[in-house]
């Protein structure tokens, strides 16, 4: 079975003229978002032309693209063989933005991607390597939309007043809400040139968000992929619209795009997710909308606090010396206040009643 890297060192000899462009291209697109392109690649703001794929991979200091993110190998391999292709080798890059605001809790990055055949892709990067790029993960859980999202309808209608036709978007992880979240939130005449809407294992969203952006508008645009074992993605899904598929890795592994089977130019689909495993997604999702605004922001405050204790940045801080960023982890955990510990307490102890209600109620019917 192939990766998307080996799609593209088969599929790559194909012109899109030859073979249409496709979910895994999408996927493709997806992922190379994650890289950073500040060095070479225009802002939205910024009147200069599109900057191709082969112009980057020839520059000296290309390797300044796999900074800042992991599977820096696999990232090398995905944009040397994108480059080296005839499917991709003529692809241009323009209007690239990336946003970190550690006091507004956002983290937002967007492309526009050119074709040869034409097309244009919009692509919004998940959630990188910052801590408070998790954080703002955790803020999907309140009941207003993030700074990151009125930055992504605001890109999207600024890329379509740039460009000509109609248009895909898409983003793995956050950046597959963020994707969505745009398209039912953009102005109508941006929506109505959108052809396809890809969220690749993105959380869905609040049902009031839902309501606010008019998601009934692009739900039949949407095409959301999530691998069997998805945590990120079934946060907060409850439309049910999406396609399973088979990923090499295990448990919260398969997140990783680079898992992700491909064959014959589709992702690989799977069966159905077990039975135990929708009812723990449903008591998690439960948890999350049973919980006050209050509630919501004490834990991932508790939480961020705990973990911004580590004195690390970013994951790549925090694993370096992991023994010490643990200790003091411990450390700030053993300080939270005993009001706020019982208060978190019940909480937990409240999402394990709910999944062990669910767990009853799924042997009682088998």
């Amino acid at each position: 079975m192939e990766n998307i890297i080996s799609y593209i060192r088969d599929w790559g000899k194909y012109a899109l003229s030859e073979r249409p462009f496709n979910e895994v291209d999408s996927l493709v697109l997806c992922q190379l978002v994650y890289l950073n392109y500040g060095k070479f690649v225009p802002g939205p703001k910024e009147k200069k032309e599109a900057v191709g794929i082969r112009s980057i991979y020839a520059h000296s200091e290309r390797d300044i693209i796999l900074d800042d993110y992991w599977y820096r190998q696999n990232n090398r391999e995905l944009f040397a063989a994108l480059a080296e292709s005839v499917r991709f080798g003529g692809l241009k890059m323009n209007g690239y933005v990336n946003v970190i605001n550690e006091e507004e809790e956002t983290q937002f990055s967007a492309m526009t991607y050119f074709l040869e055949d034409g097309s244009v892709y919009i692509a919004y990067r998940g959630t990188d390597a910052t801590l408070v790029g998790w954080k703002e993960d955790l803020n999907l859980a309140f009941s207003k939309p993030l700074p990151s999202q009125y930055l992504a309808a605001e890109y999207l209608d600024g890329a379509a007043e740039r460009i000509e036709g109609k248009f895909y978007a898409g983003g793995h992880s956050k950046g597959g809400n963020l994707a969505v979240y745009a398209a039912m939130s953009c102005k109508d005449e941006t929506r109505e040139r959108l052809i396809k809407v890809f969220n690749n294992d993105g959380p869905g969203f609040r049902p009031e968000i839902r309501e606010q952006g008019n998601f009934a508008a692009v739900e039949d645009k949407v095409i959301k992929f999530i691998p069997r074992s998805s945590l990120v993605g079934m946060i907060l899904e409850n439309h049910g619209k999406y396609e399973i598929v088979e990923s090499r890795g295990i448990g919260t592994f398969q997140h990783n795009i680079y898992s992700w089977k491909i064959k014959d130019g589709a992702i690989i689909r799977a069966k159905n997710m077990t039975s135990a495993k929708i009812k723990r997604d449903a008591a998690l999702n439960e948890w999350i909308l049973s919980l006050s605004e209050e509630e919501i922001h004490l834990f991932i405050d508790t939480l961020y606090e705990v973990l911004s204790a580590s004195e690390a940045s970013d994951v790549f801080e925090f694993g370096a010396d992991l023994k010490k960023s643990l200790q003091n982890v411990a450390t700030a955990a053993r300080e939270v206040d005993e009001n706020t510990r019982k208060t978190l307490q019940k909480m937990i102890r409240s999402l394990f009643e709910m999944m062990l209600e669910n767990m009853k109620s799924a042997l009682l019917q088998n």
